[in-house]
């Protein structure tokens, strides 16, 4: 399988869809102090870019997943890219919100689809990966076969790893955390006296920068 852990992580930083900040940090959603902010929305403004992303999620689906007939793009993050690739494919498309819309037909799940399709599902960001595998949970539910799941960048969390496991499905990524500090250091980006914390903040973020 073709590498494109280093060009991505070299795109990523290059538009500014990853900040690293050690000496100060940034504070998610759920309430993480983080060195590291990725916003991978930022890739679709530069169409070199997601040319690239979209050529790799199809080059993925092509050599993994041959017998794919559905591309799912997991909500928000993920549509444009899932559709993209679906594009270059020629492969029908439908995007999986985080829960059930609460008025209308009340969709989970919005396109076309029947039981038994076999689907590639398309995320940006794995995080913890609790999202991205509500999004497999739905499919399934919904009867089609997830054979996968593709995403722009991984932080490499174990906890993301062992629901993966877990729920037995493939996880594979364009790039991760590990090819993403090694790149910046190689070209400048960070010091050698800030690898030391960005890998501290891996191995346990929800407590790091909270004393």
């Amino acid at each position: 399988m073709e590498d494109y852990s280093k060009k991505t992580a070299e795109y990523l930083l290059q538009i500014k869809a990853i900040k690293l900040q050690p000496s100060n940090p940034f504070t998610w959603a759920s309430g993480w102090k983080s060195p590291i902010y990725c916003d991978n929305r930022k890739t679709l403004s530069f169409p070199e870019v997601r040319t690239f992303i979209r050529d790799a999620f199809a080059g993925l689906v092509r050599q993994l997943y041959p017998e794919a007939g559905l591309i799912a793009g997991v909500a928000t993050g993920a549509i444009a890219h899932g559709v993209l690739t679906a594009d270059i494919l020629g492969l029908p498309f439908i995007y999986v919100r985080s829960g059930v819309k609460e008025h209308g037909l009340g969709n989970q799940i919005e396109g076309y689809y029947e039981k038994g399709q076999k689907v590639v599902v398309i995320e940006d960001l794995i995080s913890t990966g609790g999202s991205s595998l509500g999004a497999v949970k739905a499919l399934r539910e919904a009867g089609c076969e997830v054979l996968g799941m593709l995403a722009i960048f991984t932080y490499e969390f174990q906890k993301a790893a062992d629901g993966f496991k877990s729920e037995n499905c493939i996880l594979n990524t364009l790039s991760g955390y590990s090819a993403l500090i090694d790149t910046a250091l190689k070209t400048g980006y960070i010091g050698d006296n800030e690898i030391e914390t960005l890998r501290t903040w891996r191995s346990d973020p929800s407590v790091w920068g909270r004393n």
